[in-house]
């Protein structure tokens, strides 16, 4: 049954690549790939839900199974942190979303002791301060990232990354102004289940992963100033990096 259903998706997928069945478009229901494909109505339903937990479709209660409107964002690592974006004033996440709508709510600002991890990624004593920002995306109106980022309280405490609007070129920026600029960053990602608060917020179909990305900045002389903990939409994402030979 399983190696059927996956038939079923990948014919669905084919469908969906060719642009016979357009974004927003209604899948074929369960009575008609019974019909099509001779197969048992369990068989049916596993072939869509393989399609909801890619992230390439969505259930609407009620109305059945459609194509995702959505296009994934593809994130260029190397791209997003070229500091001729952010120096020159503009978001990180502009290189991601050009020409989209990008929206950042629920913003909170704190200063609160480093948690064991990030004291010791950002290279600080056992109960040290740091300055916490946590945010979340939507792009066009769809929640797509939950962010955390962690900063040394004694490098950036009483300046603008303190606010909820860091201003142009965001906390970087203002670490350049502070005399902390980054110049390199390490990344690591992996891909996890996520909790029940994390699948509710980023309004996850079930089954679908999220992608967790860790970013460490770096300052010139080796000083690491943040810690970036951020949780992405398994599909709603395109990870891309770029290294030159």
């Amino acid at each position: 049954m399983a190696e059927t259903a996956r038939r079923i998706a990948d014919d669905l997928r084919a469908r969906v690549a060719s642009g016979e069945l357009a974004p927003g478009s209604r899948l074929p229901g369960e009575p008609a790939l019974v019909n099509e494909y001779g197969v048992a109505k369990e068989t049916a339903r596993r072939a869509l839900t393989l399609l909801v937990t890619e992230g390439l479709a969505v259930r609407k209660r009620g109305s059945g199974t459609f194509v995702r409107e959505f296009r994934p964002i593809r994130r260029v690592a190397n791209r997003r942190l070229a500091s001729e974006g952010w120096g020159s004033g503009r978001s990180v996440w502009s290189a991601d979303v050009e020409e989209r709508d990008l929206k950042v709510v629920d913003v909170e600002v704190r200063e609160d002791t480093a948690p064991r991890q990030v004291a010791r990624v950002l290279g600080l004593v056992d109960e040290a301060a740091v300055v916490v920002r946590s945010r979340k995306f939507l792009v066009d109106e769809e929640p797509v990232q939950m962010a955390t980022s962690y900063l040394p309280a004694e490098l950036v405490r009483g300046s603008a990354v303190e606010q909820q609007d860091t201003g142009a070129g965001g906390t970087y920026a203002r670490l350049r102004e502070l005399g902390y600029e980054p110049v390199r960053f390490v990344e690591e990602v992996r891909a996890r289940m996520p909790s029940q608060e994390e699948s509710e917020w980023l309004e996850l179909a079930q089954g679908t992963p999220v992608i967790e990305v860790h970013r460490t900045a770096f300052a010139e002389d080796g000083l690491a100033v943040e810690f970036n903990c951020m949780l992405l939409d398994g599909g709603a994402y395109v990870m891309e990096y770029q290294v030159d030979g």
